[in-house]
Order: structure tokens, then C-alpha cells, then sequence
């Protein structure tokens, strides 16, 4: 947010001083505070918020947009698991979308998902190509896990 008497840092991308942007108002709060802002503006009028309760609302407006994007994974993640559900068993040729501490990911195009693969995941790396079958959907926690079932195509890469 650009205050009076402080530097303009305009847009990053399109070297722009003077931009906004906004979908329709009726869909995000943000754009709905940016064109009563721009109204008022061309109107010559004030606004009835101060900067502190502006900074206060645009960073509320960030936490809940987070908190959706949240919740769209997990639905497209239990959508997924859904699919799946009724494959337990079936084999994928997949792609390692990453490995570490925290588990190893392989993506499948039939359909296009992501799961954890949770048992002979040792020694891949992030572009293996690897087969692995379905061991276990949860479609309440977006759950998809997979099994390596060929060590020796595992390193080859795309």
C-alpha cells in the first residue's frame, strides 16, 4: 500500500508507478475495498478507512485467502482419492515430484494425481520415472498411497 509522503515502489513486474487490478467486486473483498478506493478517488472524496485499518483488512484478506486455498487442495485431493478408491492394486507408470524428510511424491497421468509412495521409496529422486500400484486411498484426508513395484526403471529420467 503506497502512503502519502513515502516512495512509490509501483508494480514489480510492469514497471508501472500508478496500477491496480480487481475481478468483480462480488467476489473478492479486496477488489471490493479497491474500487470503493478508486471511487472515491475520482470522486475527490476520502475514504472512511485510515492506512491502520486498510494494512489491518488487507492482511485479514490474505489469511482467509490462504485458509481457501486451503481447503481447495484438500477437496481436489479427496476428489482424487475418490477416483482412485475403487483401483486399490492397480500399477501407474509415475514421476517423482519430490523427496524429502518429509516423504516421497509421484505423480500419475491416468488420472493426472499426486500420492505419497510409502513403501519402496528408497533411493528416488525428484524426475524418476517409477511403476508403482495403489495401496490405500483416504478420501476424507486426501490420502493417495502408492507402492514402487520396479527398482530398475526407477532411474531412468525424463
Amino acid at each position: 500500500m503506497d502512503t502519502p509522503g513515502e516512495p512509490i515502489e509501483g508494480h514489480f513486474g510492469l514497471a508501472v508507478a500508478d496500477y491496480t487490478h480487481s475481478t468483480a467486486p462480488n467476489r473478492r473483498f479486496p477488489d471490493l475495498i479497491t474500487q470503493r478506493l478508486v471511487k472515491a478517488a475520482l470522486a475527490n472524496q476520502s475514504f472512511a478507512l485510515s492506512g491502520g485499518e486498510l494494512a489491518e483488512l488487507a492482511a485479514h484478506c490474505t489469511v482467509q485467502e490462504r485458509n481457501a486455498a486451503k481447503v481447495e487442495r484438500l477437496v481436489n485431493k479427496s476428489a482424487a482419492a475418490s477416483l482412485l478408491a475403487s483401483r486399490i492394486g492397480a500399477q501407474f507408470d509415475g514421476v517423482v515430484t519430490g523427496a524429502s524428510d518429509k516423504g516421497t511424491w509421484v505423480r500419475i497421468s491416468a488420472p493426472t494425481t499426486e500420492g505419497k509412495v510409502i513403501k519402496g521409496f528408497e533411493g528416488l529422486d525428484v524426475g524418476d520415472r517409477v511403476r508403482v500400484a495403489l495401496l490405500h486411498t483416504d478420501v476424507a484426508r486426501g490420502f493417495i498411497d502408492f507402492a514402487r513395484i520396479n527398482r530398475r526403471y526407477a532411474r531412468t529420467r525424463y
